[in-house]
């Protein structure tokens, strides 16, 4: 997407290749469960973002999957994702377990947040999503006009997901921009500065998705969203819990390392705990081995935009000064 992307909201018709039923009736085995088989199964990123859309696929449809009580069948799921069917094909196996249901009730938490920032904190039009390329937020949530959607991923799966949502009617919420980010773009500050993001403005941030291949690679995304989120912004999502190189169940010591990592880079971060979300959202979550770190995270420093500004006031008023002197004498 070389240009802005200015178009008017679609209607919650939901896209998918197949309707559920007919996949189960034409690829169930005997077990009752889905063969797994999709195209470019040797791409370990492209195979991670078909299987969360197929997960967000199944919740829009079958949320009664993840109740333990049959009798609250028909609930209503989580959320609603109706683009998440065209990136996922008839064969791919589509598995309810407790680990999944983790995601959902991380990507419902991120929803909820992402929208009462932008809706409830004055001046907030900059939406930063860090994803694994098919994330459909952009998309589906309901933007307030004006809001500019930053999207930074994989340039490679990014282009294919674009391309199957255009071709399924897609649109960005009227009166809102997107952008697209590569994630492997030799400056991602520069870009996303040269594509019209401001530091100087309020910004909301969240990452569920994007591949982290190393400590290394996080901390730098880190150091992005420090030089450019305004003091008093938001950074939440979900991280891999191996970052934390600390056993999950100590839970004091994933909490001070958290604190530890994002407080030197300018973020009071907190952890948030799924199976707490789960409970408000009328969820039970079994114990599991999901392998993410839920947070959300404040700034408190100032953006390398707000410093500058700031720099160049004082020198003008210390210019100032120096000629109203020099007028004196």
């Amino acid at each position: 997407m070389e240009c802005i992307v200015r178009f008017s909201h679609t209607p919650p018709t939901v896209i998918f290749r197949r309707s559920i039923a007919y996949i189960s009736k034409t690829y169930s085995n005997k077990n009752g469960r889905l063969r797994a088989k999709v195209n470019d199964e040797n791409d370990p990123l492209l195979q991670a973002a078909i299987k969360a859309a197929s997960l967000r696929l199944q919740e829009t449809h079958q949320p009664e999957k993840w109740l333990k009580d049959t009798s609250l069948a028909n609930a209503e799921p989580l959320f609603l994702d109706p683009y998440a069917g065209c990136f996922v094909s008839p064969e791919t196996q589509l598995d309810a377990n407790q680990c999944s249901l983790h995601y959902l009730v991380a990507t419902k938490f991120i929803d909820d947040k992402l929208l009462r920032y932008v809706n409830q904190i004055d001046g907030l039009k900059q939406v930063v999503l860090l994803t694994d390329g098919m994330d459909t937020r952009p998309h589906r949530l309901s933007w307030p006009t004006s809001t500019m959607i930053f999207d930074i991923s994989p340039d490679r799966i990014f282009n294919a997901a674009a391309q199957k949502l255009e071709g399924n009617g897609a649109k960005i919420p009227k009166g809102c921009f997107f952008r697209h980010i590569p994630l492997e773009s030799s400056n991602v500050q520069q870009t996303l500065q040269a594509e019209g993001f401001n530091g100087n403005q309020p910004s909301v941030w969240a990452i569920q998705g994007l591949p982290v291949m190393t400590l290394s690679s996080f901390e730098k995304i880190l150091v992005v969203v420090s030089g450019l989120a305004a003091n008093g912004c938001f950074f939440l999502g979900e991280l891999p819990a191996w970052l934390t190189e600390t056993d999950m169940e100590a839970e004091c010591s994933t909490r001070q390392w958290m604190e530890k990592l994002f407080l030197s880079n300018g973020f009071r971060a907190e952890i948030i705990q799924h199976d707490e979300v789960a409970r408000r959202l009328g969820k039970s979550l079994a114990p599991g081995n999901y392998n993410n770190v839920l947070f959300v995270s404040e700034q408190l420093r100032f953006s390398d935009d707000q410093m500058e500004t700031w720099r160049r006031e004082f020198q003008r008023l210390e210019e100032e000064g120096d000629e109203e002197g020099f007028e004196e004498l």
